[in-house]
């Protein structure tokens, strides 16, 4: 819900009072029984809701969805599978789906992108998670440039790409593996580097936590890390540090 629209239909006597105290109830939150929601975040934080679908059943998150986009508001989910992308476009037909983010999203109100950020990536295993990064960060009004594929095993792809990385506000580095690019890129640029681990590698990798615990302990200043696989709060994070550049 736009708080300061509804004032303003209020003002112009386009609702009435009694309809304004009734929308009002539902803020904070919706209480839907299963879930919370929390109308009042984009007024608080700027950014609406995020919805984490893995292990929703399809009827909470097709209601979760519909209740959302009644309150004119832009819908983002992560971690959607196809099947519960095709249940919720039985009741939302506009919503998209992409297959390698697993982003499930619905925007009535597209945002201009502002600024720039980089993400980049090792290699391609990685790119799943790096675009549940980029689009997260689309989603929420980035610009973003993708920089695939330019780990450490072939240093000079990187070193190809410096200038472009040097332009971001922000730069999001995701890696496997050792995890090693997100120290090495911190060590050459100016801007804010965010680190996100993937699980990708072999055995001895246990499952990104090898790659975290580099990220963890590079020497390189500027380089903050988020979880295993986590390329939502790298994309939500990044775009708040983009914002207050732009600002």
């Amino acid at each position: 819900m736009d708080l300061y629209k509804l004032l303003e239909q209020v003002k112009n006597n386009e609702i009435d009072i009694a309809m304004a105290e009734k929308l009002l109830k539902k803020l904070p939150y919706e209480d839907l029984g299963f879930a919370k929601l929390d109308h009042h975040r984009t007024l608080r934080s700027g950014f609406g809701e995020a919805v984490f679908c893995q292990g929703k059943s399809i009827s909470h998150l097709k209601d979760i969805f519909v209740k959302f986009y009644e309150h004119d508001t832009n819908v983002l989910g992560t971690r959607a599978s196809m099947e519960q992308y095709e249940e919720v476009k039985k009741v939302l037909p506009m919503v998209e789906y992409d297959p390698v983010s697993r982003i499930l999203s619905i925007q009535k109100i597209k945002k201009k992108g502002e600024g720039c950020i980089a993400v980049c990536t090792g290699g391609t295993s990685d790119i799943p998670v790096a675009e549940e990064a980029a689009q997260t960060a689309e989603f929420f009004g980035s610009n973003v440039v993708r920089i695939y594929d330019v780990g450490v095993a072939g240093i000079h792809r990187l070193l190809s790409k410096l200038d472009e990385i040097h332009k971001a506000n922000c730069i999001i580095a995701v890696a496997g593996m050792e995890g090693a690019l997100g120290g090495v890129i911190a060590g050459m640029a100016d801007k804010p580097v965010i680190a996100v681990p993937t699980s990708v590698g072999y055995g001895a990798s246990f499952g990104g936590l090898s790659a975290l615990l580099t990220m963890l302990n590079s020497c390189a200043e500027g380089l903050a890390v988020v979880n295993i696989d986590n390329g939502f709060g790298a994309g939500y994070i990044a775009t708040q540090i983009n914002r207050l550049r732009n600002e």
